[in-house]
């Protein structure tokens, strides 16, 4: 593309009265110490840019902060396959047949011990057992139960790792949801790809470190920005929202009719204008502006080129399912997601919508498995034949589980599910996990913990920890203290780790 780097005598003039209004004295010590230049001027050679402006070597990657990784990561990539709205894990991974003699029966005070019940099913006259209506089987050498609904997923359970005993202290979606993704259930905080952005860097100059995907199918509880957002980080740590469509990044894109051919002509003039803000008030917000609109220019190019899956071969979409030839959707998305991890994108952020079924459970969960299933399946096969699951960690799981008694009424043929955040199942595979495993057990009711309990913020300091990351020494001062993903809990589960 066409590069002008030479100003006219009007410019000149312009930029050169704005320096003279910053105080002189401020703007040499500023510059003196090397809080100066981010060199927009080199986009033609892109690999110098944050190098010079962070004074690292120009190695073609972000670093992240000095010291890290902590130790030697198993784990370079996360994919966490989010499915938001809590599935059951009746219908999926934690098997009770003893519940079967107790259709319909009362929940046992005994076993409710007087746990809260939300605003849904509080009233309730009754709360009647409702037993799955799928049947389970042993699979892999493992002989893991696995659900009918999940025959995909049964055929890679060797390289699971289920955790039938996480909880948490959220009882609606939203708050629940915001604690597993940025470690607190209140609005504000980082989000975990954004704390693994702002300590680890990027190993890809051309796309962003953190990406997220939504799939357009499922419908379900919102998901807001928040989610994948950056809190209190530099804003440059925020993820960035792939859509469906032929424009995955809104406003990439130049307009209709325009050849680009001026743009980064138009952004040195910008870079200079915000290096000259920046020298006068020191906000480093202004140089995570100018990395951002030099990771835009530069993923004018890279994003394109990824979100094209035409150069897939047949048999990958059949390893996916059709559903994978529909941009946006489950299937297409966790083929997409591949593609990220293999272009060096550190964590991928996927959320499916949908799984909450207060009513007509049995109908909703099927359709959700047989969307999910199949593909879930297919990216754990996928990274393994590409040699990339032994250092990948996959996470697939929702924000709390549900009830064993209906909500609603309860029939032979049909139930709904209450939320639960007491117990539910989660599962990781790859980098540094043990495999064909199951950790922790639930009662025969699978409404309480009676072995291994692990908790919201010992997940997240097992995946930190496996990308390389003490979770207690992560931290960013805010507002007078110190804040972490952790908060001030949270222990790595090291009977999880291989």
């Amino acid at each position: 593309m066409a590069h002008h780097s030479h100003q006219s005598p009007f410019e000149e003039q312009a930029f050169s009265q704005l320096e003279r209004q910053i105080d002189r004295r401020r703007f040499l010590t500023r510059t003196s110490l090397g809080l100066g230049a981010l060199a927009l001027g080199s986009l033609l050679n892109p690999a110098s840019v944050l190098a010079r402006a962070t004074g690292q070597a120009a190695s073609g990657s972000q670093k992240g902060l000095p010291g890290l990784p902590h130790f030697a990561p198993k784990a370079k990539r996360v994919v966490y396959l989010f499915q938001s709205g809590g599935p059951s894990q009746f219908e999926t991974f934690d098997y009770k047949p003893q519940l079967y003699e107790l259709f319909g029966q009362e929940l046992p005070d005994s076993v409710r011990k007087g746990q809260r019940l939300t605003g849904m099913s509080v009233s309730q006259a009754s709360l009647p057992i409702a037993p799955s209506l799928y049947k389970f089987a042993p699979y892999g050498q493992s002989q893991t139960w696995v659900s009918e609904l999940m025959p995909y997923t049964a055929e890679v359970v060797d390289e699971l790792c289920f955790v039938k005993s996480m909880f948490t202290e959220q009882i609606n979606h939203d708050p629940a949801i915001t604690f597993f993704q940025t470690g607190h259930q209140l609005p504000g905080r980082p989000s975990i790809g954004a704390w693994v952005s702002y300590g680890l860097g990027s190993d890809n100059e051309n796309l962003p470190t953190f990406i997220t995907l939504i799939s357009k199918y499922g419908g379900g509880q919102p998901l807001y920005a928040r989610l994948w957002g950056n809190g209190f980080l530099p804003t440059q740590h925020q993820g960035v929202l792939f859509r469906s469509g032929k424009d995955p990044v809104l406003f990439l894109n130049n307009p209709e009719n325009y050849d680009g051919q001026d743009r980064a002509r138009m952004l040195a003039y910008l870079r200079q204008l915000n290096q000259i803000q920046y020298d006068t008030y020191g906000d480093p917000e202004i140089t995570a502006r100018i990395a951002q609109y030099e990771m835009a220019f530069r993923m004018q190019t890279s994003v394109p080129e990824v979100t094209d899956l035409s150069d897939e071969p047949d048999y990958i979409f059949d390893l996916y399912g059709e559903d994978s030839r529909d941009p946006g959707s489950y299937a297409a998305n966790c083929l997409l997601a591949r593609r990220l991890l293999e272009k060096g994108v550190k964590f991928v952020q996927l959320y499916q919508r949908g799984w909450d079924h207060h009513i007509g459970l049995p109908g909703g969960i099927k359709n959700h498995c047989k969307m999910t299933d199949q593909p879930t399946a297919a990216l754990i096969k996928d990274l393994k034949q590409r040699g990339m699951l032994e250092d990948t960690l996959v996470i697939w799981g929702g924000e709390f589980g549900r009830t064993v008694y209906s909500q609603g009424k309860l029939t032979p043929t049909n139930y709904g599910r209450d939320h639960h955040p007491r117990c539910f199942t989660m599962w990781m595979a790859g980098a540094g996990i043990k495999t064909g495993m199951t950790y922790g057990q639930t009662d025969d009711f699978s409404y309480n913990i009676v072995e291994n309990p692990v908790h919201v913020h010992d997940f997240h300091a097992t995946l930190l920890h496996l990308m390389g990351i003490d979770h207690e020494r992560l931290t960013f001062r805010h507002q007078g203290r110190r804040f972490r993903l952790t908060d001030v809990h949270g222990k790595v589960v090291h009977d999880l780790l291989a």
